[in-house]
């Protein structure tokens, strides 16, 4: 690599050669949509059963540091747009081994959602017509959105708008039945006062502890905004209007959806976890159809989030190629769009859900827990980047801190200290752990490559 590179001179980022076909409706639309995801949906039922009422405290300290990372991943983001987001930073901040580290962790975490999401929501088609196989619903999915990501980056603007504007109008009608039975104005319903929040830690604080770690899990998928911004019509704007509203979207979605359940069903409720704590909810309710109902948004969710993260692979491994950090084929770009990285990243997604079917015991375990802790990985990088690259516009280029980390640098080291406390956690727990260390080899593996690949390029 030449010298210029790893020693500060921003790497080309611009990403001319991606279309700009996301309005600024797209943009608003998933990051407010971005926000609702299906591990809110799906796996918070688990952190409740475990954490009991406490799971709200959990999900506002996992929220708190949710906000930290997005305010310094759109200050940066708002300075340099790039598909590449975070990637494309720690390479500016770092140097290239660091954005080939985040970037291709960060691809097989992608990659490797999309098989599960494609499970998950097979599963719950499958459960409407009995006897059709569910790697059939898969392989629709698959070629569907692979499909919307071939043909122009608009489509796939258009069904996130969609998807967004569902889940984003059923989660507020819940919130709103729910605050609205709370309050003993709900006809037919009895308000339950406080009598589900007596016991606040009923698992004591290592109850609180797995319910921390789960709802960590549950906020991945914010960073998509941030690599759509790339090609939207006006990405500085985009990213700061999304970045602006991200404290109240999480106050509201996520910690108030929590404090509705919590409030509306005994926390060791059988339902919670065996049918969902939204569906669980809406049936101590007594809507009718309104489990079903929550049963078509769960698989909206998981829908969106397929699309998602399909766009989002194929971006990072299209910034990478531009940056030389890949094989050059993935980085051919057809009408606006890298249409053999989103090949790619879908086949590897269908990899994933064959190899489920092949070997869950061994592989497909191994892989689930390679990618178990990659997001707290990628939000090291980002910021260790930002701490970096804030003082180098500050002294170069000013104008471009268009968004600023509030009360920097003090808030980027809690965040760290957040972070590091959290891997602690993880550590603890012996499920955890297993993801912790493979997740660790994974990213030392990737980062001993990177290194390498950069010293060779730095004797051309």
């Amino acid at each position: 690599m030449p010298s210029s590179t790893t020693t500060g001179t921003p790497p080309s980022t611009d990403d001319v050669s991606l279309s700009h076909g996301l309005k600024q409706r797209h943009l608003s639309m998933i990051a407010l949509g971005g926000v609702i995801g299906a591990g809110l949906f799906v796996g918070s039922g688990a952190g409740i059963a475990a954490a009991g009422p406490s799971i709200v405290v959990a999900y506002a300290l996992s929220g708190l540091l949710v906000m930290l990372v997005m305010r310094m991943l759109g200050e940066m983001s708002a300075a340099y747009p790039s598909s590449g987001s975070f990637s494309a930073h720690a390479e500016r901040a770092i140097g290239p081994w660091a954005g080939f580290t985040a970037g291709w962790s960060f691809w097989v975490l992608l990659c490797t959602a999309v098989g599960l999401e494609g499970i998950g929501a097979a599963k719950i088609v499958s459960g409407w017509l009995p006897g059709t196989p569910e790697w059939a619903w898969v392989a629709l999915f698959m070629v569907v959105f692979c499909g919307t990501n071939l043909a122009a980056v608009k489509n796939f603007g258009e069904f996130e708008f969609w998807f967004a504007a569902l889940k984003v109008g059923a989660i507020t009608l819940f919130l709103a039945l729910g605050t609205l039975a709370i309050l003993g104005i709900l006809p037919g319903t009895d308000s339950p006062g406080a009598s589900h929040l007596t016991d606040l830690l009923p698992n004591g604080g290592e109850g609180l502890v797995i319910g921390l770690l789960a709802s960590v899990f549950a906020y991945g998928g914010l960073e998509t905004v941030t690599i759509a911004a790339a090609e939207s019509e006006n990405p500085v704007k985009g990213v700061a209007s999304a970045v602006r509203t991200a404290m109240w979207r999480i106050a509201l979605f996520y910690v108030g959806s929590m404090a509705v359940i919590v409030t509306l069903v005994p926390w060791d409720s059988k339902a919670v976890v065996e049918k969902g704590p939204y569906v669980a909810a809406l049936d101590e309710l007594g809507i009718p159809g309104a489990g079903q109902l929550m049963n078509v948004v769960v698989l909206v969710a998981l829908l969106s989030a397929m699309n998602a993260n399909i766009y989002g692979a194929s971006r990072i491994a299209y910034s990478l190629v531009e940056r030389g950090q890949g094989p050059k084929t993935l980085g051919r770009v057809s009408g606006g769009v890298p249409r053999i990285a989103v090949l790619a990243s879908s086949v590897f997604g269908f990899l994933c859900v064959l190899l489920s079917y092949w070997r869950p015991n061994d592989v497909f375990s191994w892989l689930l827990n390679m990618i178990g802790a990659v997001i707290l990985i990628v939000w090291i990088f980002i910021a260790v980047s930002q701490l970096r690259l804030r003082r180098r516009l500050e002294r170069e280029t000013p104008q471009k801190l268009v968004v600023r980390m509030w009360a920097f640098p003090w808030l980027t080291w809690v965040a760290l200290a957040g972070m590091a406390g959290i891997f602690a956690l993880m550590a603890r727990e012996p499920d955890t752990r297993v993801q912790l260390y493979s997740t660790g080899g994974m990213t030392l593996f990737l980062a001993a490559v990177g290194y390498a690949w950069q010293k060779a390029r730095a004797r051309q």
